[in-house]
Order: structure tokens, then sequence, then C-alpha cells
């Protein structure tokens, strides 16, 4: 559908190009486009089992930062839900995430928290 309503995650990073490699590696996602700007910085669209979202470098001239960089509380997570939960935590775990509450089942989720090496907090879950 060409004007369906969507919200996409952007997310800004330190180092595009380490972001890509983490998820690709770490989050099983497969790069769908990259682009390269002006400025020298890239940016790319990125898809995790038919979910996609951006990712770009730090832009502070327009205001974007990554969290690192922000170095304030957390106001977004992203919530991954796939049925793939326990092992694309463990990977994103062993690719330099850090767990912020391990894998566990509770109420009606299978769910994780971890803090990426970009400084994003994703949560890893499914519902039961």
């Amino acid at each position: 559908m060409k004007n369906r309503v969507s919200i996409t995650p952007f997310l800004t990073v330190g180092n595009c190009a380490e972001a890509i490699k983490f998820y690709v590696s770490a989050l099983q996602a497969t790069e769908v486009s990259r682009y390269d700007m002006a400025n020298g910085k890239i940016g790319a669209t990125l898809n995790i089992e038919g979910a996609e979202f951006y990712v770009s470098d730090e832009e502070p001239e327009f205001g974007n930062v990554s969290p690192v960089v922000a170095a304030s509380v957390q106001s977004v997570r992203i919530i991954l839900t796939t049925p793939n939960a326990d092992n694309i935590f463990e990977n994103a775990l062993a690719h330099g995430a850090t767990q912020i509450c391990a894998m566990t089942t509770e109420e009606d989720w299978r769910i994780g928290k971890l803090r990426d090496p970009f400084g994003h907090v994703w949560e890893i879950g499914y519902m039961l």
C-alpha cells in the first residue's frame, strides 16, 4: 500500500558502519539499502524478519545524536517481537550488547532486555 500509516524507528549512532555490522550479525538484520550522505556520513535501511528500521551516523548540526552522546535518561526502547527471541538475545550479547534483564517468562511474555553497543535499549521476546 503506497500511503499506509506507519511508525518506523530511526536510530542515530556514533559509528553507522559498525552499527550495521552489529545489527546484521547480532540481531540477524538484513541490509536493505545503504546511502552515503554529502557530509561523508552514512545511513541504512535494515530489516529484521519483515520489520524495517533506519540507522545513521550522528549529525549534531541537525540535533541527531546517539543516546551515548546525549547521556540522558532512555526515553525510547525498541521491542523486537520474534519467535527466535532466545537465540537473537544470546547472539546480541555475544556481539557486545549489555544485558539489562535476562530472558525470562513473565505474565504472557518470554522476554529479555539489553542495551546495544550504540546505547539503544531493545526488548526482545514473544507473546506466549
